[in-house]
């Protein structure tokens, strides 16, 4: 039992793995009971059993473990950190729990298993189960099977991956165990019931009894599909359907059913292992398909038959077979025959499916023209073929091909084709069926509905009907306006038969589903339907209700868009018209139309127009008003004042009605034949816009050049031109057919009118500026001299991006809308414009000849076709993509063994690229994928003539046909590590161009990942440089997924550089479609917010490409146009942002300007106004994490590699423009000088974000460092002087993160061979120690003394005397003993300059501490002492000189009596006193700096300015030398450099920090001791001064000990309680010591006091302790520590930690509600103290903890807890900061990152505008407490901002007099002002110099003379300042009140420090009392008075009393004193 009583008393962890059984046991009991307890799961008690869950299960005690079990099963269900604990666990389950004999504990395993599955972890679950399959004991191979089984049943295919399993399952048939035979039939029957038939392939092989059982028990199956009836927990919603169907019985809903079986489709083939055939082709294949015997060739085809009847074929080259099959196709006599190859065709692309996509291009002409075979057998087999092929390409890519065929004369063909389209279109969706490819079929079809044959216009009509059912009518319908009536009835009701084969929502094919068709559109189809059927946008486009008709016109693209449905109206005869015109004009303007009198026309048509104003556009009869207008005369009008108003009304109409084409071609003749008319031109052309806008401008456009150039008037063609060209602009290019008049263009450059020319000329510059450079290929063969011109106009439109068109834009915005701007249509804007081009067929010249040429064993014979090939695409320049056989061909040579043809090969495939345009799509798969295999070439030029090859085919086809499939995927599966280096690159550079990609990618991912592992330290950074561009499409969570395969070490290191990547993700780019269709729409603005998040980006994209992206990789520009647009767009926002800043340009003009080409110099040198460095906001921190948390590279190299360039590059991206960092990271120096010059030239203005930026700067330099460029050198160096100086007046100081990537590389240049290099470095090193503590510059240097360079170890140690020399042995790391023993060493150096160096830097610490060097040094040879003798004896000779120079400084440092007060709290740790640093430099640099400032730069004026001077002439000579004589006493430099000083010194830190690492001793003894020893520090006031910087770590050693008495001793009953209560006394006895000192409780940081009030509530609430003796005596003494601790600390670090002290206690449930309402309490008494405190607290960062408690407890949620405390407490402090700070704690909430999210905002602001309006009421309402009451009723609040407003200028130095008088006469308009408020929280010192100004000013004022301030001023002092005071009020910097100001503090001081004075003041409160503000403003003031009465009482009285008399003459003299001495202290410092 005393083993019991042991583990009885152990946590419920410790149980659980104890080695007792029992104690087991019992654990498992207890988690149980806890685990189901536990409400959170994301409780950290979960954490704790994270280990421990393997261990439940595999426990071998069988007892223990199945309650193990039941633990873990409720530890999975309930905990979120569950999922980690998957695959250890399933793993002890397969092992330890399913081959148990109780059926009880593998019921259990099974369900540990499913809840798995349930909380998302299905993949890990199902491999450990797959595994246990291959166990050789049988009991866990069944219990797996049923696992799976179970798994299956419940959560269905979708969730288990049936792959796998299927894979496995035929094994398990074959077992000798018949448990798990029959286990295995009962899962192929689950199985089956999921996927049905797909299951019957991967079987087929097992035995045939075994299938007959099998096929028996299938047939029992029900015919319904199967259901998930167990949901995961990402499933909810689905659960929640299945449970409501389930209670109202309707769980065979026809719309769940649908779902169902849609998740349920398997492909089989999936399922299916590859077969690899072409190895087991026969031998004499070849030759027996070429035998001239039919029967031979016969049994070559049926052994191919045969091989592939294999359902799934291995991928590899079957090009040869491909091409052996399409011969006998194509030219076999025997039909027999065909029909086998075809056959076998049919089958190798079902085996290949995706893979054959390269060989569709080869096959489909040859079958197409074999459909002229009449035979059915042969038709069908073709047809299959045919249609298996379609399913392994894309329609775009066979376009070509049937496109070819449509109009052949034979109509078999035509039929078969249109056939074939209509089963292919079946198998399409509305996106895979673009209108750009839809378009050409249909235009194809509407030649055949007309056709002779019937069999021919039928299969049109079916297969437009098919189209129309896929894609809608809507979309179709644009094609068919030309079909009549009949026909397009026909073709509808084709449309209502077809069955489509995928999913369709829409129409009548949503039930026709019997064959599933496995491919991905079906997958998609569900999402699409509802594109073509909105009608909704165009709906809101359309203006009237009238017919419907024009609802749906902005929805058509083409150039036939508005014919659809736009208002389509017949031709009306002149009787109707004239009918319609009657109704709605005027009799007497139908009678006056065509009067002879040209005034009654004129007339007529007045008032024509003011009844076509005056109508209603619904009811306005366009065409028969048109006509009315082009009745006689007509256009034929002579008055010109006839003709204007004509054209005006025609425009009208246009404007007004609903203008239909027809009646535009009605009136468009005549507007043409005016358009030249000087007179007429203008209305004309306005007329024709107006028509453009009704019309559509592509089809007017079409139309008027086409009229205008059937005329021989040149004025009308000119006129013409300029016209379209004008109307591009304001409408855009969308839709222009640019092929319709092309040929008038060309037409009008050949005119011999020169106005004519230079009209088309300069429409072909507008043109340009949307075409861009494809354009220039129309006009190849023009006249060089023409070509000249045009290039001319080109040149001047480069650089210019189009303008936002204004007219039409509405319409557009319907298309986009409509339409859904399909991708494809969009993209497809630069190939409509190859289009155009004409083509060349050089099909029938690559001759068989030709293709054997190129397969020639010679190869020069294999060069000559390759020339020849050549030679025919230069001739043809564009050529159409049936180029017959050559793609084999030349993909034969890419892999030739002579390198130089392979280079040849791929410049003609350049050549081909360029010359074929976008169709060159079809032959991605079979010429583009081997271009990327050359890429693994080893030899470089031949992989770079690759890269640009590839590129050049990307240009013209686009990523996605690269994309798709596996072909990616298997290239980068080869293991070649230039392939692959070379392919990540290209996919990097590439991927985050696109905005979409195919889900194809996935495949690479495999791949990728082991390219993260490669051998090749290449392949692996291209790998990871690669990650974030296929995380941007493929998503986080989907990459992490993919690791599940991965070994576990790999997966680790993989998701590592996930996590890395997830950060460094680009942003996907803004969709092609909006950017090309909206771009016109928007505005400047939009164009603006474009460039914001890219710098480098031109907001008007290119037109024609997707290619700019806001992202920093280099992608390649969409061509000459899309640059010069981006720097155009660049040169505008930079001329914004100068002026933003007030800089003139002409100053940058000088750097950057010249490092341009004289060309684009003034362009680029716009480019490139504006700030260079960028601030991001917490983008310094960020890295500093990332780098501690190794997440990237530290900066830490001997030379710079690769990966540190490119990281930086990488991080400076978003710190600097793109263009600076492109000349940062030039090869080119003079790049590097030019960027310096730069930088320096915007540092001080941009000093802010400089320092953002400064760790990434600094690391650039030291990049610098290593170059050899002298230049570069001295450059970076004037920099960092620079840098430093502004980084030292900004009062920054470096962090350790700066300083150790940038100080070791500038300590490598201190040992330049160059003086002038070493001298600036040294210089620079100097600065450092202003911007960096120099005892941590201190290590550095010591580094640099182990260099093997001379010069360096020479030039450190040098800078080490120095350090020394001016700052003490304080510097000397880690203490001075080590320090110096390392510096001793190379006293014996060989090179004498190192020896001298190390000599001089021990003769430097001999001056500062005496013979204690000796001592120090430690042990030196004989040799090495003498000369150090000798040398300390030489200097002796020298050093009075330096000693009365040192004196001085030394003696301030230990008499500063603001010592700690100066310290920052990122200062080093110094134990007793302020190095000399400080001491000398450092008193502005570490006060407040806008106090200290103030204070400095009055000396500073008072020295400068000689008008001062000679105001206070008699004072200034005032015994001068009496008064310095003390402080030249050369005794005085002993005192503090003493022997015992050093000893004290340096050890104190170190005893320090050993004394408080023994206070969280586990000894009661040992920890009592030390805080003895502490408590003797800090009860003497002159020694606690060396506790500072120890406090948090004495803190924290503290409340580690309280922790362990809580825990540990108070159970311990072995232990006295007395010696535990003389614990806790000291303890407390400390803190109160500590916390009595203010200066020392400011150094506790937030974290610690959290902790530390956490410790001492737990000890107020801990009840053990009332049971001690004098309980109650130590809980007191608690709560007055806990007071003090409130009081004392720094405000905003005591009031954060109690924010997030309750946050933590309301969160946590086990705790007591008690200790919650302790921390409130002391939250409260926070608040009380709010009022005093307000000014000291830092508000941003509270406002930061309340967002954050407000995050995590929102209203509601704290609304919801027991108590409202928590609620009305954080309310009450909210209320009380605004009451306190009014509206200006709204500009406290920078530290929040997303403020509108936050409820603080919304709560403040509230309450800021209540206590607003609260406060205007009691302004109205109250009469006492201070309210403000005067004649004009003055409201309270704006009193309030009134005296603030008064009481700044107050503060302010260069305002004071002017607030003071400003304040005199507010007193004197309200007397009864209440000024207490604002004067309550200043300081004493600035209450009375408000009130000794304010009388100054009365006696002015009254005229009474000025107020004697002191006695002690004699009368002509009062007298030389009353002149300038009452003459001049406020001189030119307010000098004189400043001065008198100065004089009376001056005075105030002295009295507060004990010094005489002759007339005390009124009595004040003591200095400590001061505001900290104030305090140091003082400071500097404070220390030298205070060392001036020291020095007096060191010495002889006498000396003090004859001071005395002359420093109570006069504070006069005491400034000018204290500046003399401020001067030398200046010249000690240089």
């Amino acid at each position: 039992m005393a083993d019991d009583s042991e583990w009885m008393k152990l946590p419920i962890d410790q149980k659980c793995e104890h080695k007792i059984w029992k104690a087991r046991l019992n654990g498992y009991e207890e988690a149980l009971k806890l685990f189901q307890r536990i409400e959170d799961e994301k409780s950290p008690e979960w954490g704790k059993y994270l280990g421990l869950v393997k261990r439940f299960v595999t426990d071998s005690n069988a007892v223990a473990q199945l309650k193990g079990l039941e633990a873990a099963l409720a530890y999975i269900e309930n905990a979120h950190v569950a999922g980690k604990t998957t695959g250890e666990v399933v793993n002890g389950v397969v092992c330890k729990v399913f081959n148990q004999p109780k059926a009880r504990a593998k019921e259990l395993g099974s369900d540990i298993c499913l809840m798995y599955i349930e909380i998302e972890k299905a993949e890990v679950v199902q491999d450990e189960l797959i595994k246990g399959l291959d166990n050789k004991n049988p009991k866990i191979v069944v219990t797996c099977l049923e696992t799976l089984r179970k798994a299956l049943c419940e959560f269905g295919s979708k969730i288990i991956t049936l792959k796998p399993v299927v894979k496995v399952l035929p094994k398990q048939f074959e077992s000798r165990e018949k448990a798990v035979r029959d286990e295995a039939k009962l899962l192929a029957v689950e199985i089956y019931r999921w996927i049905r038939d797909a299951l019957r392939a991967p079987l087929q092989n097992i035995n045939s009894v075994q299938l007959k059982d099998l096929e028996e028990e299938w047939v029992k199956l029900p015919t319904t599909a199967p259901k998930q009836t167990r949901f995961l927990r990402s499933q909810q919603d689905l659960k929640a359907k299945f449970e409501q169907q389930r209670a109202a019985g309707g769980d065979e809903a026809d719309g769940d059913n649908d779902e169902e079986t849609e998740v349920a489709q398997v492909d089989p083939y999936e399922l299916l292992e590859a077969v690899e055939i072409l190895s087991k082709l026969p031998k004499d294949f070849y030759e027996k398909i070429e035998a001239k015997k039919w029967q031979e060739r016969k049994e070559a085809l049926e052994a191919v038959e045969t091989l592939t009847k294999n359902p799934k074929l291995e991928n590899g080259d079957y090009g040869d077979l491909v091409r052996a099959l399409k011969k006998v196709i194509g030219k076999d006599a025997n039909v027999m025959l065909v029909a086998m190859a075809a056959k076998c065709l049919a089958a190798l692309a079902a085996g290949l499916r995706k893979k054959f996509g390269t060989y569709a291009g080869l096959v489909v002409p040859t079958i197409l023209e074999k459909f002229k075979e009449k035979k059915p057998q042969v038709v069908q087999a073709l047809q299959e073929a045919i249609d298996a092929v379609f399913l392994t390409t894309t329609l775009q890519n066979i376009s070509e091909d049937v496109l070819s065929v449509m109009d052949n004369k034979n109509p078999s063909i035509k039929q078969q084709a249109s056939l074939f389209l209509a089963r292919s279109f079946c198998r399409c969706t509305p996106s895979t069926l673009p209108k750009s490819v839809l378009k050409p079929f249909c235009a194809a079809f509407l030649k055949q509905v007309n056709d002779s044959a019937p069999e021919v216009r039928d299969a049109a009509f079916e297969a437009l009907g098919t189209a129309m059912k896929v894609v809608g009518e809507k979309a179709v319908n644009p094609f068919l306006t030309d079909v009549d009536k009949l026909k397009l009835d026909k073709i509808k009701e084709c449309a209502e038969k077809v069955e489509l084969v995928g999913k369709k929502g829409s129409g009548g094919g949503g039930e026709k589903k019997e064959k599933p068709a496995a491919k991905a559109p079906s997958v998609e189809a569900p999402a699409k339907p509802s594109g073509p059927s909105k009608k909704a946008p165009p709906a809101k486009a359309a203006g009237p209700p009238k017919k419907g008709k024009p609802a749906s016109a902005p929805s058509a693209k083409s150039k036939k868009g508005p014919d659809a449905k736009e208002f389509v109206e017949t031709e009306l005869s002149l009787e109707v018209c004239e009918e319609k015109a009657a109704a709605v004009l005027p009799a007497t303007c139908m009678q006056l139309l065509d009067s002879g009198n040209w005034k009654e026309r004129l007339a007529s048509m007045e008032e024509f127009q003011r009844a076509v104003e005056q109508m209603d556009k619904s009811e306005m009869p366009c065409q028969a008003l048109v006509r009315m207008l082009a009745k006689k005369p007509g256009w034929k009008e002579t008055n010109f004042q006839v003709m204007q108003m004509k054209l005006h009304i025609v425009g009208l109409i246009a404007q007004k009605g609903l203008f239909s084409k027809t009646s535009a071609l009605v009136v468009l003749d005549g507007l043409v034949d005016k358009v030249g008319d000087v007179k007429c031109g203008s209305n004309a052309k306005e007329a024709l816009t107006a028509i453009g806008e009704a019309c559509s401008l592509p089809w007017i456009a079409e139309q008027v050049v086409s009229l205008a150039f059937a005329q021989k008037n040149p004025k009308n063609q000119a006129e013409t031109l300029n016209w379209l060209a004008n109307a591009m602009k304001e409408f855009g290019f969308a839709g222009i057919n640019v092929k319709a008049f092309i040929n008038n263009v060309k037409t009008a450059l050949g005119a011999t009118n020169p106005a004519v020319r230079t009209s088309a000329i300069a429409l072909l510059g507008v043109m340009y500026l949307y075409m861009g450079a494809p354009l220039r290929m129309f006009f190849e063969d023009e006249k060089p001299a023409l070509l000249q011109q045009i290039n001319a106009e080109f040149e001047k439109m480069q650089g210019q991006s189009p303008p936002a068109p204004f007219r039409g834009a509405k319409k557009a915005g319907a298309e986009e809308e409509g339409d859904a701007a399909e991708e494809e249509e969009v993209d497809g804007g630069p190939g409509d414009i190859m289009d155009l081009l004409p083509r060349t067929d050089i099909s029938d010249k690559i001759t068989y000849d030709m293709v054997s040429k190129i397969s020639d064993k010679n190869w020069k014979v294999r060069k000559e076709g390759l020339d020849e090939v050549a030679a025919i695409i230069s001739e043809a320049k564009f050529i159409q993509p049936s180029i017959g056989e050559l793609p084999m061909a030349l993909k034969g040579r890419l892999n030739d063994s002579n390198k130089l043809l392979v280079q040849q090969t791929l410049n003609i495939l350049q050549q081909i690229a360029t010359a074929m345009g976008p169709s060159l799509k079809q032959h991605v798969r079979n010429l583009g994928i081997p271009v990327i295999t050359v890429l693994g070439d080893s030899k470089a030029n031949v992989r770079a003539a690759a890269m640009t090859t590839l590129n050049a085919w990307v240009e013209q086809t686009g990523m996605k046909e690269w994309l798709e499939g596996e072909d990616l995927s298997e290239e980068l599966k080869k293991e070649n590590p230039f392939l692959r280096q070379e392919l990540l690159g290209w996919l990097a550079e590439k991927l985050p161009t696109l905005r979409t990609v195919p889900s194809d990618l996935m495949l690479c991912l495999p791949n990728l990942y082991a390219c993260l592992e490669d051998r090749s330290g290449d392949v692996r950074k291209k790998a990871q440089d690669a990650l974030p561009t296929f995380m941007m499409h493929l998503g986080y969570e989907k990459m992490v997924k993919a690791t599940g395969k991965l070994k576990p070490a790999s997966k680790d290191q993989v998701v590592g550089m996930l996590e890395k990547a997830r950060a460094l993700m680009p942003a996907k780019p803004a969709a092609p479609g909006k950017a090309a269709a909206s771009k016109p729409a928007s505005s400047a603005p939009a164009a603006k917010q474009a460039s914001a998040p890219a710098r480098n980006q031109s907001p008007s994209e290119d037109f024609s490409e997707p290619e700019p992206k806001p992202d920093t990789k280099k992608s390649k520009p969409a061509g000459p146009a899309a640059k010069k647009r981006e720097s155009m767009e660049l040169k505008v926002k930079g001329e914004k942002d100068n002026a933003k800043q007030n800089r003139t340009p002409s100053s940058e003009k000088g750097v950057v300007g010249k490092k341009l080409p004289v060309k684009a110099g003034a362009k680029d040198e716009e480019d490139r106004s504006g700030p260079i460095f960028i601030l991001v906001p917490n983008a310094k921190e960020q890295r500093i994490k990332e780098e501690k948390g190794l997440k990237i590279l530290k900066w830490n190299f001997m030379t710079p590699r690769d990966e540190y360039v490119e990281q930086l590059k990488t991080q400076m991206s978003t710190c600097l423009p793109k263009w600076l960092q492109d000349e940062l990271f030039h090869f080119d120096f003079q790049r590097h000088v030019k960027a310096i010059g730069v930088m320096i030239e915007h540092m001080e203005p941009e000093c802010d974000a400089v320092i953002s930026c400064l760790d990434l700067v600094l690391k650039w330099f030291t990049l610098r460092f290593f170059d050899t460029n002298t230049s570069v050198l001295m450059k970076v160096l004037e920099f960092l002087k620079l840098l430093f100086t502004m980084l030292s007046r900004k009062n920054y100081q470096l962090s350790d993160y700066e300083a150790s990537s940038f100080i070791p590389y500038l300590i490598l240049k201190v040992g330049e061979s160059k003086d002038v290099v070493r001298k600036d470095v040294r210089a620079i090193l100097t600065m450092l120690c202003k911007v960096y503590a120099a005892s941590k510059v201190f290590p550095f240097l010591m580094d640099g003394t182990k260099s093997k360079n001379s010069k360096q170890r020479s030039e450190c140690l040098e800078e080490l005397g120095c350090l020394i020399e001016n700052f003490g042995m304080n510097v000397c790391q880690p203490t001075p003993a080590k320090a110096l023993k390392e510096i001793g060493v190379h006293i014996g150096d060989r090179d004498t300059t190192v020896r001298n160096a190390a000599l001089n830097t021990v003769v430097a610490v001999y001056n500062t501490c005496g013979e204690q060097v000796f001592k120090l040094i430690g042990n030196l040879s004989e040799k090495e002492m003498s000369m150090l003798e000798e040398r300390i004896k030489r200097s002796a000779k020298k050093t009075p000189a330096p000693s009365t120079k040192q004196e001085r400084p030394q003696r301030e440092q230990p008499t500063n009596p603001n010592a700690t007060f100066l310290r920052k709290p990122a200062q080093e740790e110094v134990p007793n006193k302020l190095n000399q640093a400080r001491a000398q430099n450092a008193h502005l640099e570490q006060s407040s700096p806008s106090v200290t400032k103030e204070f400095q730069l009055d000396l500073d004026v008072f020295e400068n300015n000689h008008t001062c001077a000679s105001d206070i002439p008699d004072l200034v000579q005032h015994k001068l030398d009496e008064v310095l004589e003390p402080v030249m006493m050369p005794e005085l430099k002993i005192r503090p450099v003493s022997p015992h000083f050093d000893d004290i010194h340096n050890s104190t830190a170190s005893t320090i920090n050993f004394v408080i690492s023994q206070v969280a001793s586990g000894d009661i003894n040992t920890s009592i001791q030390a805080l003895a020893q502490i408590d003797e520090v800090l009860r003497q006031a002159d020694k606690a001064e060396a506790m500072s910087g120890h406090i948090d770590q004495f803190l924290i050693a503290t409340f580690m000990q309280l922790r362990l008495i809580y825990n540990t001793h108070m159970a311990d009953d072995r232990l006295d309680k007395k010696d535990i209560f003389k614990l806790y006394s000291c303890i407390i006895g400390n803190m109160l010591s500590l916390f009595s000192m203010e200066s020392l409780a400011r150094e506790a940081s937030m974290g610690v006091l959290k902790d530390l009030m956490h410790g001492l509530i737990t000890l107020m609430l801990d009840s053990r302790v009332e049971d001690i003796e004098d309980g109650q005596q130590l809980i007191r003494s608690v709560n007055l520590l806990m007071v003090r601790v409130l009081e004392k600390s720094d405000q905003t670090n005591i009031l954060s930690a109690l924010l997030v002290l309750l946050q933590d206690s309301l969160i946590s449930t086990a705790g007591s509600p008690m200790f919650s309402e302790l921390v409130m309490k002391c939250l409260w008494r926070m608040i009380r103290y709010l009022p005093q405190t307000i000014n000291r607290i830092n508000l941003d960062r509270i406002l930061l903890d309340v967002h954050n408690f407000m995050k995590v407890f929102p209203k509601e949620k704290l609304k919801q807890l027991n108590s409202d405390v928590p609620h009305r407490t954080l309310k009450t402090l909210l209320h009380t900061l605004c009451r306190l700070t009014g509206s200006k704690i709204l500009d406290h909430m920078s530290m929040i990152e997303n403020r509108n999210e936050s409820e603080l905002e919304a709560h403040l602001r509230r309450v800021v505008k209540h206590s607003v309006n609260l406060s205007g009421l009691k302004s109205d309402k109250s009469t006492e407490k201070g309210a403000l009451r005067s004649d004009d009723k003055v409201i309270k609040a704006k009193v309030s901002d009134i005296l603030s407003e008064i009481f700044k200028k107050i503060g302010s130095k260069e305002n004071t007099k002017e607030g003071l008088t400003e304040l005199y006469e507010y007193k004197q308009k309200y007397s009864d002002a209440d000024l207490e408020p604002f004067l309550r929280n200043t300081s004493q010192f600035f209450q009375s110099y408000v009130e000794r100004g304010l009388r100054v000013i009365e006696s002015e004022r009254e005229g009474k003379g000025r107020i004697q301030t002191s006695t002690g001023i004699p009368q002509h002092s009062t007298d030389s300042y009353l002149p300038s005071s009452s003459a001049v009020p406020i001189s030119s910097n307010g000098e004189d009140l400043n001065a008198a100001a100065y004089y009376e503090r001056l005075k105030i001081l002295r009295q507060r420090r004990g010094l005489e004075n002759s007339t005390p003041e009124e009595d004040r409160p003591p200095l400590s009392s001061l505001r900290p503000s104030v305090a140091s403003s003082t400071d500097m003031l404070h220390s030298k008075l205070s060392q001036l009465k020291e020095s007096r009482e060191h010495f002889q009285q006498e000396q003090s009393h004859s001071n005395s008399p002359t420093r109570s003459s006069s504070p006069a003299s005491n400034l000018d004193d204290l500046k003399k001495r401020l001067e030398r202290i200046k010249s000690n410092r240089q």
